[in-house]
C-alpha cells in the first residue's frame, strides 16, 4: 500500500441474493483515499453508496475485490480483527446522531474509549481537548434531549474523534439538520480536515457534497470520479 493511502479499494464486488434474483450492487469499485483528504461519495437512494459505507466501514465484507485500511487488509481479516478495526480505525458519525439518551455529553463522548479499557476517569480527562474544540463544555452534563440537533450532531462528531481514529465515516450527517444546523456542522468538518483529519462522507445531496475536496459519484454500483467545476464525470481509477 502506498504511504500516503489511508483506504485502498481494489476491483471490489458485492452482490446479494433476492428470491431467485442475484443482485450486484458494487460493480468493480476501486477508490483511493490519501491521508488527510475529505472526500464524499455522492448517491441517491439505491445506488449502492449504503453498501459501500458498510464495506468502508468494515461492517460488511466484499464479494470479489481488495481492502485495505492504514495498513490492515480488511478482505482478509477476521471478525475480532474488524471489531478493532470498527473500534479504533474508524470514527462513525451517523445522520440520527445515535447517542445513548439515558448517558449526557460526556458520557456518550467516552463511549469509545471505555470500549478500548480506559476507566471512566483517565477517558474523560482524554476527551477534555475535543469537547473544548467541538464548544461542548457548557453542555458537558446535559442529556441529548436537552441540547439541538446541532448540537446533538456535534456530541456525535466528538464521539468519533476522541479515539483519534485513522478515518472519520460520516452518514449523511447533515440530514436530520436544519440549514443552518447543517452548515454548521460542514464548516466544522472543513475544519477538521485543516487539522489533518481524513474524512469519508456518505450524502446523497450535491449542496452537501460540494464541501468536500473531492467528490466520487456511485451509480447503480459504479464509481465515477465527479469533477465539481464541470459537473462531469470520468470511471473511478
Amino acid at each position: 500500500m502506498a504511504e500516503n493511502k489511508i483506504i485502498e479499494m481494489n476491483q471490489i464486488n458485492k452482490y446479494y441474493q433476492i428470491g431467485s434474483a442475484q443482485l450486484h450492487a458494487l460493480k468493480s469499485v476501486s477508490l483511493d483515499v490519501e491521508k488527510g483528504e475529505f472526500i464524499a461519495i455522492l448517491g441517491p437512494s439505491g445506488s449502492g453508496k449504503s453498501t459501500l459505507m458498510n464495506i468502508i466501514g468494515c461492517m460488511d465484507n466484499p464479494d470479489e475485490g481488495s481492502y485495505t485500511l492504514d495498513g490492515t487488509a480488511v478482505h482478509e481479516a477476521s471478525e475480532k480483527v474488524l471489531t478493532g478495526i470498527r473500534n479504533e480505525k474508524i470514527g462513525f458519525i451517523f445522520q440520527r446522531y445515535q447517542l445513548i439518551q439515558t448517558y449526557n455529553v460526556i458520557q456518550n463522548i467516552v463511549m469509545p474509549l471505555l470500549m478500548r479499557g480506559m476507566s471512566l476517569r483517565e477517558a474523560e480527562e482524554a476527551s477534555e481537548d475535543t469537547i473544548r474544540l467541538l464548544g461542548l463544555e457548557q453542555r458537558a452534563k446535559h442529556k441529548p434531549r436537552e441540547l439541538s440537533g446541532g448540537q446533538q450532531q456535534r456530541v456525535a462528531i466528538a464521539r468519533a474523534l476522541v479515539g483519534n481514529p485513522a478515518i472519520l465515516l460520516a452518514d449523511e450527517p447533515t440530514g436530520a439538520l436544519d440549514q443552518n444546523s447543517g452548515k454548521e456542522v460542514l464548516k466544522l468538518f472543513r475544519r477538521l480536515n485543516e487539522m489533518g483529519n481524513t474524512i469519508v462522507m456518505i450524502t446523497h445531496d450535491l449542496n452537501v457534497a460540494q464541501s468536500a475536496q473531492r467528490i466520487v459519484k456511485i451509480v447503480d454500483g459504479e464509481l465515477y470520479e465527479y469533477e465539481k467545476d464541470t459537473e462531469k464525470m470520468a470511471v473511478a481509477k
